[in-house]
């Protein structure tokens, strides 16, 4: 709750948010904050640890429904990417380097995307798949790479069929 609370306060204020705003935002004393966290930077760093745990985005790629056809699939699969990789970025640029893991941690293996990208429709290993279409994603959304982001059709079709068409 004092997580969840303190996300988007942290988006907006970045490192200058108070307890005090936050515990207004959670509806808990602020000396509750404290019977949680050490302080505030130890706060801060639960704030961004939730956020680039891949817990809740494995959940939502699980919940696609693995009847859809591949493009649906991938497009929901995208979505889902997009908002994770805009959401970290937001928080993880308001707070300063000493918040953030080094070395930086790499995407873990995705079961329920590899599960997800499992189809005779694809020429590759879904493994391989779930990484290329997190890189796709990543690339063609992350505001440092990106000043307009890709629409998620648009990263189906070069997810699927890639660059190549018409003749040269």
């Amino acid at each position: 709750m004092i997580i969840s609370a303190a996300t988007p306060l942290l988006v907006e204020h970045g490192e200058m948010v108070t307890t005090k705003q936050i515990a207004e935002a959670a509806g808990i004393a602020e000396g509750t904050i404290f019977r949680v966290f050490a302080d505030k930077d130890a706060l801060i760093a639960a704030v961004v640890e939730h956020a680039v745990d891949q817990t809740a985005l494995e959940e939502a790629f699980a919940s696609i429904d693995a009847a859809l056809p591949l493009h649906e699939r991938v497009e929901q699969a995208v979505v889902l990417l997009q908002r994770h990789v805009v959401d970290v970025w937001r928080l993880v640029s308001r707070v300063s380097a000493r918040f953030r893991e080094h070395p930086p941690r790499r995407p873990p293996d995705s079961d329920a995307l590899k599960t997800l990208l499992s189809s005779c429709e694809l020429r590759t290993d879904p493994a391989l798949a779930a990484r290329v279409l997190f890189g796709v994603v990543l690339a063609a959304t992350h505001p440092m790479f990106v000043d307009e982001p890709m629409e998620p059709g648009e990263i189906v079709a070069l997810f699927l069929h890639g660059t190549a068409g018409g003749s040269c």
